[in-house]
């Protein structure tokens, strides 16, 4: 088998926070979330199994990842490896548009296209609960990816809520750093559920600010949508920094302080912040140009990314090269 499949998927953003694993396999969140897939960063990844290889290879944004760095990746690989019956390995080729490992979901998106990529290559023909299922057990948030618009993801089982048009809002992303950050997500969630004297609090609160923020989406409630997602938001990082997982920089807090500066001056604009220390700032449509033009001025702010709920995974139907692409020392990738 050498069949080329490049397959395109956008991060998203929580609404809801999840923030903590069940105990045992599977990589299940703790509390049900709530997402926004946006449109206007992606992932593309190539994918191709090739019988001239020994083992997966896998590179990510031109670099060819060590064994360790790529055991997620190759997790999921072997599992469409088993579940099509093939004997060849594959080479993943993968580019993001945006920061990688900074709280910008670049996992979700990585995941996502990576799951439908490895599926279409290997010939399998999945719904798009199965390939949510396969993202999910790489990344818990990539399970979201695979769906377009606003997205819950409740235990085991990822479902798209509301279309794209739902709900019209503009993300205004407010990029603070192009360094990974030094917690991954998942070391974060661990010492927050062993370490901070507020875990069962959050794991409390979480499911609650989940569903009254539900329903203020299905009912096209802007502001309590906005007010909800910046309070689980905060009470999520609350959780994390009473454990010394501390995400924010300078730039994080002066973005929250202009954000309430905006509403003070009557922008509805609400914030809200992934494991990271970028902020996404949620405001109507009608407000976004003006709030983009503030958060440019703010202090350590790189720039400012606007993105809209966008579709799910997908593959791309007219595949162009990956950039920077490594070749392949077996063959290459043709």
């Amino acid at each position: 088998m050498s069949t080329d499949v490049v397959a395109i998927a956008h991060p998203n953003v929580a609404l809801s926070k999840y923030w903590g694993k069940r105990e045992g396999d599977g990589n299940i969140p703790a509390v049900p979330s709530l997402s926004i897939t946006l449109d206007g960063l992606a992932t593309r990844t190539r994918v191709r199994w090739q019988r001239d290889l020994a083992a997966h290879r896998v590179v990510l944004d031109g670099r060819e990842l060590a064994a360790g760095p790529a055991q997620r990746a190759t997790a999921l690989l072997d599992r469409v490896r088993r579940a099509a019956g093939l004997s060849e390995h594959a080479f993943v080729d993968s580019h993001s548009d945006f920061p990688a490992a900074s709280g910008l979901a670049s996992s979700a998106s990585g995941f996502a296209a990576l799951a439908v990529g490895a599926i279409s290559a290997a010939g399998l023909d999945w719904d798009k609960a199965q390939v949510s299922d396969l993202a999910r057990r790489s990344s818990a948030s990539a399970a979201r990816s695979i769906f377009g618009g606003f997205v819950e993801l409740d235990g085991t089982v990822a479902r798209a809520i509301a279309p794209p048009d739902h709900f019209p809002l503009v993300v205004l992303v407010c990029v603070t750093t192009e360094a990974a950050k030094p917690v991954g997500s998942t070391e974060g969630m661990r010492i927050t559920m062993e370490r901070s004297p507020y875990a069962r609090a959050w794991l409390e609160e979480a499911p609650r600010l989940h569903a009254r923020l539900r329903d203020a989406l299905l009912a096209r409630d802007f502001e309590q949508v906005g007010a909800l997602a910046e309070a689980s938001a905060l009470a999520m990082h609350a959780s994390a920094i009473a454990a010394g997982v501390i995400y924010f920089n300078a730039a994080t807090l002066a973005v929250l302080s202009a954000v309430r500066a905006l509403r003070h001056d009557g922008t509805p604009a609400y914030a809200t912040m992934d494991a990271g220390p970028h902020v996404k700032v949620l405001v109507p449509p009608a407000y976004a140009a003006g709030a983009r033009v503030a958060l440019q001025g703010v202090p350590g702010v790189l720039r400012v990314i606007e993105a809209r709920p966008g579709e799910g995974a997908r593959l791309e139907q007219s595949p162009r090269p990956i950039p920077r692409t490594v070749s392949s020392e077996a063959g290459g990738v043709r």
